[in-house]
Protein backbone atom coordinates (compact mmCIF):
# COMPACT_ATOMS: atom_id res chain seq x y z
CA UNK A 1 0.00 0.00 0.00
CA UNK A 2 0.91 3.18 -0.80
CA UNK A 3 0.41 6.90 0.72
CA UNK A 4 0.30 9.89 -1.93
CA UNK A 5 -0.15 12.88 0.35
CA UNK A 6 -0.17 16.30 -1.22
CA UNK A 7 0.26 18.91 0.99
CA UNK A 8 -2.04 22.53 1.18
CA UNK A 9 -4.38 24.64 3.25
CA UNK A 10 -7.89 23.41 3.32
CA UNK A 11 -10.12 24.29 0.51
CA UNK A 12 -12.04 25.92 -1.16
CA UNK A 13 -10.54 29.05 1.05
CA UNK A 14 -7.02 28.31 -0.46
CA UNK A 15 -7.80 26.98 -3.65
CA UNK A 16 -5.97 28.43 -6.63
CA UNK A 17 -3.19 29.31 -4.04
CA UNK A 18 0.41 28.23 -4.80
CA UNK A 19 0.59 26.74 -1.78
CA UNK A 20 -1.66 24.34 -2.45
CA UNK A 21 0.26 22.90 -5.25
CA UNK A 22 -0.09 19.59 -3.28
CA UNK A 23 -3.84 19.13 -3.16
CA UNK A 24 -3.76 20.62 -6.98
CA UNK A 25 -2.30 17.32 -7.61
CA UNK A 26 -3.85 14.86 -5.53
CA UNK A 27 -7.17 16.58 -6.97
CA UNK A 28 -5.83 15.84 -10.44
CA UNK A 29 -4.90 12.32 -9.59
CA UNK A 30 -7.90 11.79 -8.25
CA UNK A 31 -10.06 12.47 -11.17
CA UNK A 32 -7.98 10.97 -13.41
CA UNK A 33 -8.21 7.47 -11.57
CA UNK A 34 -11.77 8.39 -10.58
CA UNK A 35 -10.68 8.33 -6.64
CA UNK A 36 -13.76 10.48 -4.06
CA UNK A 37 -11.89 12.03 -1.99
CA UNK A 38 -14.77 11.81 0.23
CA UNK A 39 -13.83 10.37 3.55
CA UNK A 40 -12.47 11.68 6.47
CA UNK A 41 -10.11 10.59 9.43
CA UNK A 42 -7.33 11.25 11.19
CA UNK A 43 -7.33 15.31 10.42
CA UNK A 44 -7.34 14.62 6.48
CA UNK A 45 -9.31 14.27 3.65
CA UNK A 46 -8.70 11.02 1.33
CA UNK A 47 -9.73 8.14 -0.89
CA UNK A 48 -8.37 4.72 -1.61
CA UNK A 49 -8.10 2.87 -5.39
CA UNK A 50 -5.86 1.56 -7.47
CA UNK A 51 -2.92 3.52 -9.71
CA UNK A 52 -0.62 1.47 -11.61
CA UNK A 53 -2.04 -2.33 -10.23
CA UNK A 54 -1.01 -0.63 -6.93
CA UNK A 55 -3.34 0.12 -3.46
CA UNK A 56 -3.27 3.78 -2.69
CA UNK A 57 -4.46 6.13 -0.34
CA UNK A 58 -4.87 9.79 -1.58
CA UNK A 59 -5.05 12.33 0.98
CA UNK A 60 -5.21 16.11 1.83
CA UNK A 61 -4.25 16.64 5.50
CA UNK A 62 -6.57 19.45 6.87
CA UNK A 63 -4.24 20.43 9.73
CA UNK A 64 -3.42 23.65 7.75
CA UNK A 65 0.30 23.11 5.92
CA UNK A 66 2.06 23.86 8.66
CA UNK A 67 0.93 20.67 11.26
CA UNK A 68 0.28 18.56 7.77
CA UNK A 69 2.57 16.04 9.15
CA UNK A 70 0.60 14.67 12.19
CA UNK A 71 -2.10 13.99 9.76
CA UNK A 72 0.40 12.08 8.08
CA UNK A 73 1.49 10.48 10.79
CA UNK A 74 -1.61 8.91 11.62
CA UNK A 75 -2.06 7.11 8.65
CA UNK A 76 1.22 5.95 8.51
CA UNK A 77 1.09 4.63 11.82
CA UNK A 78 -2.39 2.92 11.45
CA UNK A 79 -1.56 1.43 8.19
CA UNK A 80 1.75 0.23 8.70
CA UNK A 81 2.78 1.97 5.46
CA UNK A 82 6.61 1.62 5.36
CA UNK A 83 8.30 5.34 4.69
CA UNK A 84 9.50 4.21 1.21
CA UNK A 85 6.11 4.49 0.41
CA UNK A 86 5.15 7.11 1.67
CA UNK A 87 4.94 10.13 -1.16
CA UNK A 88 4.38 13.68 -0.15
CA UNK A 89 3.86 16.47 -2.51
CA UNK A 90 4.29 19.99 -2.30
CA UNK A 91 5.19 23.42 -3.21
CA UNK A 92 8.69 24.82 -3.54
CA UNK A 93 9.57 28.66 -4.53
CA UNK A 94 13.59 27.88 -4.94
CA UNK A 95 12.15 25.25 -8.15
CA UNK A 96 10.92 27.28 -10.94
CA UNK A 97 7.36 27.51 -12.47
CA UNK A 98 6.41 24.55 -14.43
CA UNK A 99 9.59 22.68 -13.15
CA UNK A 100 9.35 19.46 -10.26
CA UNK A 101 12.23 18.22 -8.55
CA UNK A 102 11.53 14.14 -7.09
CA UNK A 103 13.65 13.42 -4.24
CA UNK A 104 14.64 9.53 -2.30
CA UNK A 105 14.42 11.61 0.98
CA UNK A 106 16.20 14.67 2.57
CA UNK A 107 15.93 17.42 4.77
CA UNK A 108 12.80 19.52 4.63
CA UNK A 109 14.63 23.07 3.72
CA UNK A 110 12.73 25.94 4.77
CA UNK A 111 9.10 24.60 3.71
CA UNK A 112 7.05 24.34 6.87
CA UNK A 113 4.81 21.65 5.59
CA UNK A 114 7.91 19.57 4.90
CA UNK A 115 9.40 20.21 8.56
CA UNK A 116 6.10 19.12 10.04
CA UNK A 117 6.39 15.98 7.98
CA UNK A 118 9.66 15.32 9.11
CA UNK A 119 9.20 16.22 12.72
CA UNK A 120 6.04 14.05 13.09
CA UNK A 121 7.73 10.91 11.59
CA UNK A 122 11.40 11.26 13.22
CA UNK A 123 12.59 10.95 9.36
CA UNK A 124 13.65 12.58 6.62
CA UNK A 125 13.35 8.99 4.60
CA UNK A 126 10.60 9.36 2.67
CA UNK A 127 10.12 10.28 -1.34
CA UNK A 128 8.80 13.37 -2.37
CA UNK A 129 8.35 15.49 -4.83
CA UNK A 130 9.01 19.21 -4.76
CA UNK A 131 6.32 21.24 -7.69
CA UNK A 132 8.23 24.71 -8.50
CA UNK A 133 6.40 28.10 -7.87
CA UNK A 134 9.40 30.81 -8.54
CA UNK A 135 10.51 33.05 -6.10
CA UNK A 136 8.17 36.56 -5.21
CA UNK A 137 10.41 39.60 -6.42
CA UNK A 138 9.93 40.99 -2.74
CA UNK A 139 11.53 38.48 -0.06
CA UNK A 140 9.24 39.69 2.34
CA UNK A 141 6.22 39.33 0.23
CA UNK A 142 6.91 35.76 0.77
CA UNK A 143 3.48 34.59 2.72
CA UNK A 144 1.24 36.57 0.43
CA UNK A 145 3.20 35.08 -2.20
CA UNK A 146 2.54 31.33 -1.79
CA UNK A 147 -1.05 32.03 -0.17
CA UNK A 148 -2.51 34.83 -2.44
CA UNK A 149 -5.19 34.27 -4.89
CA UNK A 150 -4.22 33.65 -8.30
CA UNK A 151 -5.50 34.78 -11.55
CA UNK A 152 -6.10 32.17 -14.50
CA UNK A 153 -3.33 33.22 -16.51
CA UNK A 154 -0.44 32.44 -13.57
CA UNK A 155 -2.45 29.57 -12.71
CA UNK A 156 -2.36 27.86 -16.23
CA UNK A 157 1.55 28.10 -15.98
CA UNK A 158 1.85 26.39 -12.69
CA UNK A 159 -0.56 23.77 -14.04
CA UNK A 160 2.54 22.39 -15.96
CA UNK A 161 4.23 21.55 -13.02
CA UNK A 162 1.24 19.79 -11.27
CA UNK A 163 0.82 17.81 -14.97
CA UNK A 164 4.36 16.86 -14.45
CA UNK A 165 3.68 15.39 -10.83
CA UNK A 166 0.65 13.96 -11.65
CA UNK A 167 3.14 11.63 -14.14
CA UNK A 168 5.65 11.40 -11.70
CA UNK A 169 3.05 9.94 -9.54
CA UNK A 170 2.13 7.46 -11.65
CA UNK A 171 5.67 6.26 -13.16
CA UNK A 172 6.75 6.51 -8.81
CA UNK A 173 3.95 3.58 -8.48
CA UNK A 174 4.78 1.44 -11.62
CA UNK A 175 8.91 1.76 -11.59
CA UNK A 176 9.98 3.20 -7.86
CA UNK A 177 11.68 6.83 -6.99
CA UNK A 178 14.94 5.91 -8.83
CA UNK A 179 13.22 5.46 -12.56
CA UNK A 180 11.35 8.49 -11.77
CA UNK A 181 13.41 10.85 -10.45
CA UNK A 182 15.57 9.62 -13.70
CA UNK A 183 12.53 10.67 -15.97
CA UNK A 184 11.54 13.82 -14.50
CA UNK A 185 14.27 15.79 -12.86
Amino acid sequence: MYLIVGLGNPEPDYSKTRHNMGFDVINKIAKKYEIELTRTKFDGIYGSGIIEEEKVILLKPQTFMNLSGKSIKQFVDFYKIPLENVLVIYDDMDIEIGTIKLRKKGGPGTHNGAKSVVHELSSEDFPRIRVGIGKPVDEYDAVDYVIGKLDDEIYKKLEIGINKASEAVEEFLKNGIDIAMNKYN
